[in-house]
């Protein structure tokens, strides 16, 4: 046996005794291993231990928007942790990065979107829109607003608030106490909004929270007008709208921010993954200067609310280089260009292969329907596609059976052809055997 088949099997066996996997199928791990051992990457593509290269389809989770091995980030890391690894932003303490890049997303985020409290990832940031939309009611004399509306196949993270609001129903079933005063309307209607807030009581509600673009749920987009109506219902309840940036900002869907496609600015907005393409842990969530001033004006005392790592010195100064590798790079434009090629290639394939229904997609965030009657498909297409060279991920909820897709913003069409191809290939194997 080769050298790297004894390492590999030493780490799968290591794997299958220590490590218990997020979101992940216990079973199937114990049963097969890991079912990749990643030890490199570089632009679109990982490698694995031994040495097989695949295109990450999927930018690893969302976020790797830069692509992999971008040595400048490491560069970045290495410098601020020589000079500042890490302090404490509690107690009014601050850092250098910190500031520069909340100044930063003031400058970037749209409307007047200009205070930013630092988290670690996306659930976190969400958890964090949560309590400050409850505490900012309590601060203006309203206390009774503290239900949190959230649309059905939305995804919003793995916290506790995160997980009450997130409105895929497996993930709420996943434990058995769930965080009060979270409500859940369709996810494309506005009018079943205002339905909702009219039957629980406007004076009961303190914000709706919703994704420009539902990503875990299966990459559902909004009709045109569908936010600009969302805005006009929280406007006439007085409620707090906050957008969940996590998985769409930083490029993703081929503008700087989802919301910017439909010309409303949210009072919050969370964010995570794309701010440092994955290079280190942040997140966070940005106020209106409105919400601000008055948290300036109302508060006394101390915020009660942080984490250890808020405002990470080092994690900003990733955040700051990788924010200027996508304005300088042109990504975005790159994601809007290369997004429209990626949605080409899936109406290609919808026109060749029987199993294919709905195509959708919005920048480099894209689906493939599978539609069939032996039951869901998408996670064997998926397992077909990874033999094959390409990593994509399947949701299966409801009656979805879907492919979805956000590869890096680097990609070029040379890529996303390899891309398509290896889609068509590996559902026209499942095809075979299924039809």
């Amino acid at each position: 046996m080769s050298e790297s088949k004894i390492v590999a099997q030493e780490l799968a066996d290591l794997d299958k005794k220590h490590f218990l996997h997020p979101t992940s199928s216990i079973q199937q791990q114990q049963e097969q291993g890991p079912g990749f051992i990643f030890t490199k990457g570089e632009g679109v593509y990982l490698e694995d231990v031994s040495g097989k290269k695949v295109i990450d389809g999927m930018s690893s989770l969302w976020n790797v928007n830069i692509g992999h091995g971008r040595k400048e980030l490491g560069q970045a890391a290495m410098e601020q942790m020589n000079k500042l690894a890490f302090s404490s932003c509690f107690a009014t303490f601050s850092n250098e990065p910190a500031i520069r890049l909340a100044a930063k997303l003031a400058e970037i985020t749209p409307g007047n979107l200009n205070s930013t409290f630092f988290t670690s990832g996306g659930s976190e940031a969400n958890d964090t829109a949560y309590k400050l939309a409850r505490h900012y009611w309590i601060l203006k004399g309203r206390p009774e607003k503290k239900k949190i509306i959230s649309r059905k196949r939305s995804y919003h993270g793995v916290a506790m608030g995160a997980t009450s609001a997130t409105g895929l129903k497996p993930f709420r079933d996943f434990t058995n106490s769930l965080a009060p005063d979270f409500y859940y309307v369709d996810n494309l209607s506005a009018q079943s909004l205002r339905e909702m807030v009219e039957t629980e009581g406007p004076e009961s509600i303190a914000a709706f929270v919703a994704e420009p673009v539902q990503g875990a749920g299966g990459v559902h987009i909004a009709p045109e007008n569908y936010f600009k109506e969302v805005r006009k219902v929280c406007d006439d309840y007085d409620i707090l709208f906050i957008t969940d940036e996590v998985i769409t900002g930083f490029g993703r869907t081929g503008k700087t921010f989802g919301i910017e496609h439909y010309g409303v600015v949210p009072d919050m907005m969370c964010f995570a993954k794309g701010v440092t393409s994955g290079y280190a842990q942040l997140g966070g969530v940005v106020l209106s200067e409105s919400m601000f001033d008055d948290f300036k004006e109302r508060s006394v005392g101390t915020l009660l609310h942080g984490y250890t790592y808020s405002g990470h010195p080092m994690a900003c100064a990733v955040a700051l280089k990788n924010i200027e590798i996508i304005e300088n790079e042109n990504l975005i434009e790159n994601a809007k260009n290369m997004g429209e090629e990626l949605l080409k290639g899936f109406k290609w394939i919808q026109g060749e292969r029987k199993l294919v229904g709905e195509v959708r997609g919005l920048g480099l965030m894209g689906a493939v329907e599978i539609k069939s009657n032996k039951g869901p498909l998408s996670p064997i297409i998926v397992n077909e596609a990874a033999k094959q060279g390409l990593i994509c991920r399947s949701v299966v909820f409801d009656d979805m059976d879907t492919l979805v897709f956000s590869p890096p913003l680097t990609i070029n069409k040379q890529e996303i052809e390899s891309l398509i191809n290896i889609l068509h290939d590996s559902i026209y194997a499942i095809e075979q055997k299924f039809l």
